[in-house]
């Protein structure tokens, strides 16, 4: 990366992960962590696709390197982070490309989550053993 090539940074975030993205001109290679992408993702053709998603959904997916700090979660939760980081330094990139990118839900924040326990029960939503006598 040269010092003057332009940077577009996005962040996403999806159940307890962030996802600092950044966008460099380049050939397609996705770096997480300082890790080949498919590597740090254990060859999960699911989740390589989540990372990819945003560039391809524009045609985009060899023209720029995609460069990821994130944290927290699994690895579920951080691709999905990163797809939605991905996406948004996509629309810095250009005001033209929110529109595919909204149609496709690629800067819709999911918000599932894991849902809290609550007291008497013995999970979220499971209560103990009910005995009638």
């Amino acid at each position: 990366m040269s010092s003057n090539s332009v940077v577009y940074w996005g962040t996403g975030r999806r159940k307890t992960s962030v996802a600092r993205v950044r966008l460099v001109p380049g050939n397609g290679t996705i770096t997480i962590n300082g890790r080949p992408g498919d590597n740090y993702l254990n060859y999960n053709p699911s989740y390589i696709a989540a990372v990819k998603a945003p560039l391809e959904t524009l045609g985009l997916g060899s023209e720029y390197d995609i460069l990821v700090n994130v944290h927290g979660g699994g690895l579920t939760g951080q691709s999905g982070a990163i797809k939605q980081g991905a996406a948004r330094a996509l629309c810095e990139l250009s005001a033209d490309n929110r529109k595919p990118l909204k149609t496709e839900g690629h800067l819709s924040r999911d918000p599932r989550a894991k849902e809290r326990r609550k007291y008497g029960l013995k999970k979220a939503r499971k209560a103990p053993q009910f005995s009638k006598r």
